[in-house]
C-alpha cells in the first residue's frame, strides 16, 4: 500500500452520509439520556465525566489496532488544552439548553453554528466572504431571531427555566462555532482520532477533581443511563469521524440536519412536547441558510482546487 493510498482512504459517499445520519440519531437519542439523567438528580459535572470516560478506552482500542498508542502523538498539546477547554465548556452548554428547553427548539438553536461559523471566520481568520455567503447569514440570523421569539424575551427576559435555557443554548452554539474554528486549525497537523483523544482525556483532568464533590450513589437505572450517555458519545465521535473519511465534507454535513427530525419524534415521543410554532417558521430559514452555506464551500473548494492543479 502506497503512502497516498494510505492517507487517502476510498471515497464511499454513501456510506459516509449513511454514518453521518447514525450520528445524528445517536446524538438526539444521546440527549434524550442527558434530560433524564438530569431528572435523576446527577449532576451536569458527572454526566460530562462518564460521557468522556467511556469513550476513552474505546479509542485506545482503536489505536492499537491501527498502529499503536504512538499514533496519538502530538507537538501541539497546549492548543489540545485549549481545544479540551473550549470544547468541555461547550458540551457543558449544549447538555444545559438540552436541559431547560425542549429538545426541538434547542436543536435548532444549535443548527445556526454554520451560520456563526461563517461570521467568526471573517472576524477572526480574516476569511473573504461574498454577498452570498452573508445574504445567507442575514437569512440564517432572521431564522434564529424568529425561534428566540424575541417579542417574548423584550417582555419576560431571561427568567425562568425557558429564558435560562435559550441563554444557555446560544451559548453552546457561539461556542461550538469556536471550537469548528478551532478543530480546523488543529486539522492542519492532526488527524481527527488525535484531536477526540487529546479532547476526551484532557478533559478528564477538571471533571475527574470535580467528580468526588458531586458524585452521588446510584441505582442500577442510573448507572444504566450514564453508561448509555458514555457509549452514544462514542458512537457520535466515532461515526462523525467515519463519515469525513468516506466522503468530504460538504457532501456528509447537509445530514446534520436531520437531527432536527430526530429531536421532534424524541422529543414528543419522551417527553410529550413538540416545537413550538416560532420554531416551525424559523428552522426552514436556518436550514435554507446552511445549506446554502454548505453548497457554497462546496463550489469555493472545487474553485481553488482547479486554481492549484491549472
Amino acid at each position: 500500500m502506497t503512502a497516498a493510498t494510505a492517507s487517502h482512504p476510498p471515497q464511499h459517499y454513501l456510506g459516509g452520509i449513511a454514518l453521518r445520519l447514525l450520528a445524528m440519531l445517536s446524538l438526539s437519542v444521546m440527549f434524550v439520556l442527558v434530560k433524564y439523567i438530569a431528572e435523576a438528580g446527577i449532576h451536569i459535572v458527572e454526566s460530562l465525566f462518564w460521557r468522556q470516560a467511556v469513550v476513552l478506552p474505546l479509542l485506545m482500542l482503536w489505536a492499537l489496532t491501527h498502529g499503536g498508542l504512538g499514533s496519538f502523538a502530538t507537538q501541539r498539546i497546549g492548543v489540545h488544552a485549549r481545544r479540551a477547554a473550549m470544547g468541555l465548556t461547550g458540551m457543558a452548554l449544549n447538555f444545559g439548553g438540552m436541559i431547560f428547553l425542549p429538545m426541538a427548539e434547542a436543536t435548532t438553536i444549535n443548527l445556526s453554528v454554520p451560520i456563526i461559523c461563517v461570521f467568526l471566520a471573517a472576524a477572526l481568520l480574516g476569511e473573504r466572504v461574498g454577498a452570498a455567503r452573508w445574504s445567507a447569514v442575514i437569512v440564517g440570523f432572521i431564522g434564529v431571531l424568529v425561534v428566540l421569539n424575541p417579542t417574548t424575551l423584550l417582555y419576560e427576559g431571561f427568567e425562568g427555566d425557558h429564558g435560562l435555557g435559550t441563554l444557555i443554548a446560544l451559548g453552546g452554539a457561539v461556542m461550538t462555532a469556536l471550537i469548528t474554528i478551532q478543530v480546523r486549525d488543529l486539522g492542519r497537523t492532526e488527524n481527527a482520532m488525535t484531536i477526540v483523544f487529546w479532547f476526551s482525556l484532557l478533559s478528564l483532568v477538571p471533571l475527574g477533581i470535580a467528580l468526588p464533590f458531586v458524585m452521588t450513589p446510584h441505582s442500577a437505572g442510573e448507572w444504566g443511563l450514564l453508561v448509555g450517555l458514555g457509549l452514544l458519545g462514542a458512537v457520535v465521535q466515532l461515526s462523525l469521524t467515519g463519515a469525513l473519511r468516506l466522503a468530504p465534507v460538504s457532501v456528509v454535513t447537509p445530514m446534520d440536519y436531520s437531527s432536527l427530525l430526530w429531536s421532534i419524534v424524541c422529543g414528543w415521543w419522551f417527553f410529550g412536547t413538540l416545537p413550538a410554532d416560532t420554531t416551525w417558521i424559523g428552522a426552514p430559514l436556518i436550514i435554507a441558510s446552511g445549506l446554502f452555506i454548505a453548497w457554497r464551500e462546496h463550489r469555493l473548494h472545487i474553485e481553488r482546487m482547479k486554481d492549484i492543479t491549472a
